[in-house]
């Protein structure tokens, strides 16, 4: 049985929220077209060089994941962000500089992006469990579907964006545009009305933290529901991570698209994702959650098979090669944008307020954790057997991780639990 989606225009703190939230994901948007192109194209490096950055970006959710989710139930949710953010923007206007004075390799880029992936682990834990202190839980479907949107709008046009900028002002002033975007969105979130009250300390010592970081496992390792969909998507980002790494060395080299084509694709992606995130509403009040994550990630392997079978530009020419993998990018993003809300909100509206930011924390962490394993074995794979090869890796276990969660338990998974 669907719930009815409550209007938002009430709630004038999730407005700046959400414009906080559209701002930076345009500038992540841009960073990750710069970050790709500045590897493989200024420091000339491998596809396992491209892994190695990925993962440095994602390793501090595996080292500290866990014990921030303890943190982000133990301290105001609001100054955590704000502070991360206006960190996260320092850390970034650094890259320019590093560039200008020529000392910018791929080593210091990947001390950089681990800075850079600390700052967002308090910050995610903190992120996903503010939208609950902020809304009621029935306008939870329609929120996360805002978000999910305005967040494929920023990736229809950030690519584009930054491949302009790039080809304009160069990878490193381009990675600048996030940091401002950081900065614009600590400033808005700093003004963002919520009761958003210190948690209780009494009986909080230091030697509890263990015990509530196995209280946070247990319940989402321990769910009848959210234990399968846990594990079906840490197997999702694994893979994911893999065809992340990939697909920019192999556009740029193998397909013969620049920049610009690059970020052509990955504005169709958006596209994709704006579309898919339209439709999520309307999805999940008609199908089973079960059936509309499942079919949302098969269509996400699809779209990355299309990629796997593009031909290079010596046969489509640049145009066709951007047109077939734009394709292959629409369909990812249309699946991408289609399962996010749902699933989000079904995380969300399974799990009491005293357990949001470790069960966030829980789930980022080890979905991260998994992109560290996939990014550097997407670069080893390309370099050593193909980049196709890589590719195909990603499809068939995107594709398997979703029949094996369709047979799970998640199966019974329902809007109103």
């Amino acid at each position: 049985m669907g719930i009815e989606p409550l209007r938002l225009r009430g709630h004038p703190g999730f407005r700046r929220f959400w414009a906080a939230t559209t701002i930076s994901a345009f500038g992540t948007y841009i960073t990750t077209l710069a970050i790709g192109v500045l590897v493989v194209v200024d420091l000339d490096g491998s596809a396992a060089d491209v892994g190695w950055v990925n993962a440095a970006r994602w390793a501090p959710y595996l080292v500290v994941g866990l014990l921030v989710g303890v943190l982000a139930d133990r301290v105001r949710r609001k100054p955590l962000l704000v502070s991360t953010d206006l960190a996260r923007a320092f850390v970034l206007g650094t890259v320019p500089l590093f560039a200008l004075t020529q000392t910018l390799s791929v080593v210091v880029l990947i001390c950089l992006m681990a800075a850079f992936g600390l700052l967002s682990v308090f910050n995610d834990a903190a992120h996903q469990s503010f939208l609950p202190r902020l809304l009621p839980r029935a306008a939870l479907p329609r929120a996360n579907a805002r978000l999910e949107q305005s967040n494929a709008v920023a990736q229809t046009s950030g690519p584009a964006l930054g491949g302009g900028l790039v080809a304009w002002l160069g990878a490193p002033v381009a990675v600048l545009a996030d940091a401002i975007s950081y900065l614009v969105s600590g400033v808005l979130i700093a003004r963002t009305p919520i009761d958003d009250p210190a948690p209780e300390r009494s009986g909080r010592r230091v030697t509890s933290v263990v015990t509530e970081l196995r209280e946070g496992l247990r319940w989402v390792y321990r769910h009848r529901t959210l234990r399968p969909l846990a594990l079906g998507t840490h197997a999702w980002f694994l893979f994911n991570g893999v065809l992340g790494t990939v697909y920019v060395p192999f556009a740029l080299r193998e397909l013969g698209m620049g920049p610009g084509g690059l970020g052509i694709t990955l504005t169709l992606a958006g596209v994709g994702g704006l579309l898919g995130s339209s439709l999520s509403g309307w999805l999940g009040r008609r199908l089973s959650i079960v059936r509309t994550v499942t079919a949302a990630r098969l269509l996400e392997a699809a779209g990355f098979a299309v990629v796997a079978i593009t031909p290079g530009a010596d046969v489509l020419g640049a145009t066709g090669v951007v047109a077939v993998a734009g394709l292959g990018q629409f369909l990812f993003g249309l699946g991408l944008g289609a399962e996010g809300p749902v699933e989000l909100s079904y995380r969300q509206a399974v799990t009491p307020d005293h357990l949001q930011g470790r069960m966030n924390a829980t789930m980022r962490s080890l979905n991260r954790a998994a992109i560290v394993v996939g990014a550097p074995l997407g670069g080893l794979l390309a370099d050593a057997v193909a980049s196709r090869f890589a590719i195909w890796v990603g499809v068939l276990g995107v594709a398997v991780s979703a029949v094996a969660l369709a047979a799970s338990d998640f199966r019974h998974a329902a809007h109103d639990d």
